[in-house]
């Protein structure tokens, strides 16, 4: 099956590193980024749109159909935030999206990045893990093929240029915690690879944790 894939959050690490393992993929047709800014890649497959405002998707709307994928990177984190404004850019900003492709693309397989100890009974106490699973949990009922990636730590791409301002100085824990603790440890090549074949061929499980992102990369 050829992919035509919307990505978000491409001048992020995550995105970034997801975007470059899908421009390299035969089975990526098409790829449309969706950027509050430039992203500066360019490539044949590539489209990209320039828009600031997630909240109002109107002025896009009509070049968001057509599409099969959507491999969502696009996330901050809480550190600095109140729990109302987290939740804001993390559950509305991402049901806002969410909502108006599964209504464009009904058929459309939405792939999510979320984080290591997200919380599905959305009970628990840590603020942010509550948010996450209330996101996870909206996006699985909202399209039939969904899938929650959790990894952990991950190892960047090599070309990459929007890595954050701390991976330099931890980049080097990456061998020896994937030797010592593969549960926590993968590649961004195995995330976009795995949400690629999640793409094509589907997978068991809707939430996966590094195991299962590793297991699906090499499908």
């Amino acid at each position: 099956m050829k992919i035509k894939a919307i990505i978000t959050g491409t001048t992020g690490m995550v995105g970034e590193g997801v975007l470059l393992e899908c421009l390299d993929h035969p089975d990526i047709e098409q790829i449309l980024v969706i950027n509050r800014r430039p992203g500066g890649i360019s490539h044949p497959k590539l489209r990209e749109i320039i828009h600031t405002d997630f909240f109002n998707l109107a002025p896009i709307e009509t070049q968001l159909a057509g599409y099969n994928a959507c491999f969502f990177c696009l996330g901050i984190s809480s550190v600095g935030l109140s729990k109302e404004e987290y939740k804001h850019i993390t559950y509305d900003l991402t049901l806002n999206v969410g909502q108006l492709l599964a209504k464009l693309n009904p058929e459309m397989t939405f792939c999510y990045v979320t984080g290591a100890g997200t919380d599905s009974s959305e009970k628990g106490r840590t603020a942010w893990a509550r948010v996450k699973g209330a996101t996870e949990n909206a996006l699985m009922r909202l399209f039939k093929k969904s899938y929650m990636f959790r990894p952990g730590f991950m190892k960047a791409s090599p070309g990459q240029k929007n890595l954050k301002s701390f991976y330099k100085y931890l980049a080097w824990l990456y061998p020896i915690g994937r030797v010592l603790y593969p549960a926590g440890f993968c590649t961004l090549q195995e995330v976009g690879r795995a949400m690629i074949n999640a793409a094509a061929k589907g997978y068991p499980k809707q939430i996966l944790d590094v195991k299962d992102i590793v297991t699906l990369a090499g499908a």
